[in-house]
Parts: C-alpha cells; structure tokens; sequence
C-alpha cells in the first residue's frame, strides 16, 4: 500500500464492498419454550438485492446503492455512480478481488472513468472497513427479521447504512481503532 503515498493530494480514497441481502431473514437467534420448536414465519420467496457500497476512510462519507445482483454490469452501475459523485476528482477504489471487479469489461471501465483500483490481498475481508459495516448492518438491520419485500429491506438497509454519524461509521468499520492497518496514510 505505499503507493497511497503517491497519490495526488486531494485523491479520494475509497474502500468499496458489495453484500447480499436475502429475503429470508439469517437466524441468529430465537426464543421458544423448552423442548418447543421456535416460529420462524418466512414468505416461500428468497429474494435477494446486493448493496454495493463505499466508504472514505478520511472522512466517514458514505455511498451506497442497491442493485439485483453482483455481476460486472451491477459493479460498472456502481462505478458510475461513484465517477458521478466525484467528477473532476482523483478517485481510488480499495476493493476485494470479487468477480465482477476483476471482470474485463470492468476494469476498462475503470480505466475509461479514470478510477484507480488498488487490490486488498485474497482472502482478507478483515481488511475492508465496508465489510465491518455490513456484519454489524445484517446484525442490526436484517437477522431474524422479516420484511414483506426485499425492496423494502434493502430501502431499510440503505437508510441505516446512510444514517450513521461519520462518527459512527468510521467507529463502526474499525477505522478509529489505534491498530487500523491504513492509519500511517491517512
């Protein structure tokens, strides 16, 4: 990473992940009676919406959209709309080497928009602050609750992602931490 070294003074740096809501609730926890099966009440339909998102380590900023899955079209979707966000700005992307970032037609696009990527290591999801924020979104937000569409889990979800103070979110995505592996170039 000391290549962030040689950014341009005013670049935007960004952390970006993706992550997969599902209709049916992830059950963390119930309560029943002993020896009782708990009632679990689910629809039959396990929709899903993957929330592609960003957050600026600097500043707590967060972007976030939601799209109907995680192929290279939703990640260039996403690319746009960051590239829409920060015209005319240095824009650096740290991100996972999922498939839809490593695709091709992707990484042209990147290229075309002028964003920079910077890959984390394989394996390292510990790494990316946004994938904090969404172990503690589906702890709060999405685990052992049932919403009558997706959609409005994912409106639900985008609204509590946003809604976090700067504060908040860097706290939250363990950016504040005294050992953040980042802190020396920010």
């Amino acid at each position: 990473m000391r290549r962030l070294k040689l950014l341009p003074r005013n670049a935007v740096v960004l952390f970006i992940d993706a992550t997969i809501l599902r209709l049916f609730p992830p059950l963390r926890c119930a309560w029943a009676f002993r020896g009782q099966q708990a009632d679990v009440r689910i629809t039959g339909r396990n929709a899903k919406r993957v929330l592609f998102g960003a957050i600026n380590p600097r500043t707590g900023y967060r972007l976030v959209i939601s799209r109907p899955a995680a192929r290279q079209e939703d990640f260039q979707a996403f690319l746009r709309h960051l590239r829409a966000r920060y015209r005319g700005r240095s824009l650096w992307l740290i991100l996972d080497r999922a498939p839809c970032h490593e695709a091709h037609r992707s990484q042209t696009l990147a290229g075309r928009l002028n964003i920079g990527l910077l890959w984390l290591p394989t394996q390292c999801p510990e790494l990316n602050p946004v994938d904090h924020l969404w172990r503690e979104l589906k702890r709060l937000v999405a685990a052992n609750r049932q919403f009558r569409t997706i959609d409005e889990e994912a409106r639900y979800a985008m609204r509590w992602f946003l809604g976090l103070t700067e504060r908040q979110a860097l706290r939250k995505a363990g950016i504040l931490a005294p050992g953040f592996w980042l802190n020396a170039y920010l």
